[in-house]
């Protein structure tokens, strides 16, 4: 595996673990609390602070991702690097516009 490759993945891992932690607390306070759907997007609708948070989030999750994929083709499928690179950079690409346009849908006003 290329090594920039390998620290990359490690840094957004890295990145990941506080705000996976941070998002589950989030998810076990509004359970606990008995907030609905209507109630959370009360709070983030126009949040700067929660578009950033889970937009970083998507953007290093997104990123993570695609190079397991990488990996995982070009050791599990008869693809050669090159194939294996742009099919994960497509992946990586569409999980991230999924997740930044949901990230979007929750926090514009």
């Amino acid at each position: 595996m290329n090594v920039r490759l390998f620290l990359w993945q490690r840094l957004t891992a890295a990145v990941m673990v506080p705000m996976i932690m941070l998002h589950l607390a989030v998810i076990f306070y509004a359970t606990r609390h008995g907030l609905t759907a209507a109630d959370i997007l009360s709070r983030t609708r126009g949040s700067v602070a929660w578009a950033l948070f889970y937009g970083i989030f998507v953007l290093a999750a997104s990123s993570h991702a695609s190079i397991g994929i990488r990996n995982i083709l070009t050791e599990w499928s008869p693809l050669e690097d090159r194939a294996a690179g742009v099919s994960a950079i497509g992946f990586g690409l569409l999980l991230g516009a999924l997740g930044l346009g949901a990230v979007a849908a929750v926090v514009s006003p």
